[in-house]
């Protein structure tokens, strides 16, 4: 048996499913060598559901959605499965596509399977690899270039054309988010109104539309063993689609926590962009915007948007857990991240 797989756990309960019959749908896709495979899962996630399927000769990952009552148009397995077969030829820093189910009756929800791409993936603590700051720092860099060059895909020659809905999409996705968050509001996170209200008087056009990630982070990203500064995947492309580059921008370092940062928001990160040496969300802002020619006169609207994105889909989970839809007790306390987000949105927009 191969070596272990960092994050791999054994599958919790609630997320178990039929191994043998995902065996026996699999070898009807795929050669395979004799016998079930272990199962475990990987505990980062908190949407769709990840599980290593380890085989004698081979590492495979499914992908399925989770239990319990989740958001229309969300946790679309074909989709997902379809984003990535179309980007792999034209974006190589994708796992390949093993094949998609979509009969219910194999482990009573879609998924799909999908190579896994061996190397690093960094954790909230870590990198995953000893670097200097100075090496640090060109990862930063990489890790925007890898965003730009998926910015500059063509969709139609990917096959994604109708990926999304066109123009409009900034007015759509201020619209959509607000909605969702009043949707998915419990009794102790606030009410993001006057968040809302100034998004939707801040809202800019679009400023193109491309093929863009939504989800784009330092550990969705996995670095090459032997030589890790440079990327060779991009994980997780459940929220990928055709929107505005500075909105993807906006959202990926609403996650980017960095070492001036104040204690509480330090707290809740879940990518080392804090360690020594890494890039300032300004210094991203800038190197993106010299490097696309786009415009950030206006990144206060993409900084609170991306921020109050993030809130809801935090929201979103807690809101599955405060209802006894999952036991997972990692959800548990995602209710007061929400609070500081709305927090530094306030923060941002009274600038």
């Amino acid at each position: 048996m191969a070596t272990s797989v960092e994050g791999a756990r054994p599958v919790r309960e609630e997320d178990a499913f039929d191994v043998p019959a995902v065996d026996g749908w699999l070898r009807q896709q795929t050669t395979l060598s004799d016998g079930l495979p272990e199962v475990r899962q990987f505990s980062g996630g908190a949407s769709n559901l990840t599980y290593l399927l380890r085989y004698p000769d081979r590492d495979l990952i499914l992908r399925r959605p989770p239990t319990g009552t989740k958001a229309k148009g969300a946790h679309d397995m074909g989709r997902e499965f379809r984003i990535q077969q179309g980007l792999k030829p034209v974006f190589p820093q994708l796992p390949g596509m093993v094949a998609y189910c979509n009969d219910d009756t194999v482990i009573g929800s879609e998924f799909y399977v999908m190579e896994r791409v061996a190397g690093i993936i960094p954790r909230p603590a870590e990198l995953g690899v000893e670097l200097t700051p100075e090496q640090t720092r060109q990862l930063g860099f990489t890790l925007v270039d890898t965003l730009l060059d998926l910015h500059r895909v063509d969709p139609v020659a990917a096959g994604l054309g109708d990926l999304g809905k066109g123009e409009g999409y900034v007015e759509r996705q201020v619209g959509g988010w607000s909605n969702r968050y009043r949707k998915a509001k419990t009794w102790n996170v606030p009410s993001f109104e006057k968040v809302m209200a100034w998004l939707e008087a801040n809202r800019p056009a679009d400023t193109r539309i491309c093929v863009i990630h939504n989800d784009f982070r330092l550990d969705n990203v996995v670095l090459d063993p032997e030589d890790p500064l440079k990327i060779v995947g991009v994980l997780d492309w459940e929220l990928a689609t055709l929107g505005d580059p500075l909105m993807d921008l906006g959202s990926a370092l609403a996650y980017w926590v960095q070492a001036d940062d104040d204690w509480a928001f330090r707290r809740f990160k879940m990518q080392p962009s804090d360690v020594p040496g890494m890039i300032s969300r300004d210094e991203i802002v800038r190197y993106y915007c010299e490097k696309s020619g786009l415009d950030a006169s206006n990144w206060a609207f993409y900084e609170v948007f991306g921020l109050f994105r993030l809130a809801v889909i935090a929201q979103q989970i807690y809101y599955r857990y405060h209802h006894k839809q999952t036991r997972n007790p990692r959800f548990r306390n995602l209710w007061l991240p929400v609070n500081l987000l709305e927090r530094r949105c306030r923060k941002i927009m009274s600038r």
